[in-house]
């Protein structure tokens, strides 16, 4: 009997286009997800206009999504691990596309916010259990150009949304049609995860998949041994990221009232950003990897960051100046901030850095998002006064002039008797 098990475990593995099959089947569901996330902000100003909400009830869009997204992260994957790749992937894919839906069918208020934590419950966990899905079929092959392809094909969701006005003006003559556009393409969250459960399935039974182990967990034992460089990092992420997404829930409408655009203008100029990443972030990543000097890039990152904001609000300089250098800061410290960590924290205790990483991280731009919100309000910002916008992006500035003194924190860290390697490793460095 142990013989016949032997010979049924030795099967062929999957061949490599049945590989990236499944890669593009299941960052279909990405794409969607993005899509669905960033649908709000084309619609900013009309639902204001339309049913009356305010900037802050907009940020709370956000940061409902936000505050889910923390309390689904310090479940630890622990669902994914219990139920396998494919039938958490359907599971949180389904949640994903009856919250997209759930929010296009209401104008209440209070339904919408629950839409969106109900996105947050989906998302987060989607993307963990799409992440574990590729080391299984990647592992120990091209996962990192895999995991490339995947945040590509996801932020082209992104670029979808911030383009609809173009592609899909026939939806823009109130708050419902690009809502009911979000929803059609949520629907594909569910029917990418359906697909990747059948080619999962189909696969099981011919060939050998690879294990991916378990995911990351939080152990909160783990976060009194981390170094000073460790949380240097986390402080840098949260400030990073705090400026980056509420700007972009807003951005679309400051465009707008600020500088006259056209909404179909608008969401070009905000598009910019996964665009750029999509490109620069994997050249920046090599780039990092050739000369090390990890801490100084992420300060020449922090340090473009924290002066656009206030360029835009005062049409200081042409937009696409601005725009040109935070599409640079946001390719460039994601590609050495999120590997840097592995540097720092040893190995059995990654899963903790970077679950402990994210959830500060949702928990600022949970904070951010209805700061801004409320900050605009407060300031009466709109196209008859957009000089009301700039309080809310002079505190996206400080927030850049935070991050700017924690990666030279982390770098003075990395250049002293503690140091990680951070500054000094290279792919030419010796190894072992």
């Amino acid at each position: 009997m142990a013989d016949l098990e032997t010979v049924t475990d030795v099967r062929p593995e999957p061949p490599a286009a049945y590989r990236w099959v499944v890669l593009v089947v299941i960052s279909l569901a990405m794409f969607a997800n993005y899509y669905v996330y960033d649908s709000i902000a084309p619609i900013a100003d009309i639902l204001k206009s339309d049913l009356g909400f305010t900037d802050e009830n907009i940020g709370s869009l956000y940061s409902f999504y936000s505050i889910a997204a923390v309390i689904v992260l310090l479940l630890g994957g622990v669902i994914i691990d219990r139920f396998g790749t494919a039938k958490s992937t359907i599971l949180f894919a389904a949640i994903c596309t009856v919250a997209a839906i759930v929010n296009a069918v209401s104008s209440d208020l209070t339904v919408m916010l629950a839409a969106r934590f109900l996105l947050g419950i989906g998302s987060e966990p989607l993307i963990v259990a799409i992440t574990t899905a590729l080391a299984k079929w990647f592992k120990g092959k091209e996962l990192s150009f895999a995991f490339g392809i995947n945040l590509t094909i996801a932020r082209l969701g992104s670029v979808g949304a911030d383009w609809s006005p173009t592609w899909a003006g026939f939806a823009y003559d109130g708050w419902q049609g690009p809502l009911v556009v979000a929803a059609v393409i949520g629907v594909l969250v569910l029917g990418a995860a359906l697909a990747y459960g059948a080619l999962e399935g189909i696969a099981s039974r011919r060939y050998g998949l690879g294990q991916a182990g378990e995911t990351d967990k939080l152990v909160l034992s783990d976060l009194f041994v981390f170094s000073r460089s460790f949380w240097y990092v986390v402080l840098l992420c949260v400030t990073f990221y705090s400026a980056i997404f509420p700007f972009r829930s807003f951005a679309i409408k400051f465009f707008m009232e600020s500088w006259e655009f056209t909404r179909e203008a608008a969401g070009q100029y905000n598009s910019v950003l996964p665009i750029a990443a999509m490109i620069a972030t994997p050249l920046f990543g090599l780039l990092v990897d050739k000369v090390g000097k990890r801490a100084l890039f992420m300060a020449v990152g922090s340090f473009l960051l924290m002066p656009v904001y206030v360029m835009m609000a005062y049409h200081l300089t042409p937009l696409w100046v601005p725009v040109t250098m935070m599409g640079i800061a946001f390719s460039l410290i994601p590609a050495v901030m999120w590997p840097s960590v592995a540097y720092i924290v040893e190995e059995r205790r990654l899963g903790t850095a970077y679950s402990v990483m994210t959830l500060i991280q949702q928990i600022g731009v949970a904070g951010m998002n209805w700061l801004i919100g409320r900050t605009n309000d407060t300031f009466g910002a709109s196209a008859d006064n957009p000089i009301g916008h700039a309080p809310g992006m002079w505190i996206f500035s400080i927030l850049g002039f935070l991050a700017l003194f924690f990666a030279i924190m982390l770098r003075r860290e990395e250049t002293g008797p503690h140091a990680h390697g951070l500054e000094t490793i290279t792919t030419s460095s010796p190894q072992g």
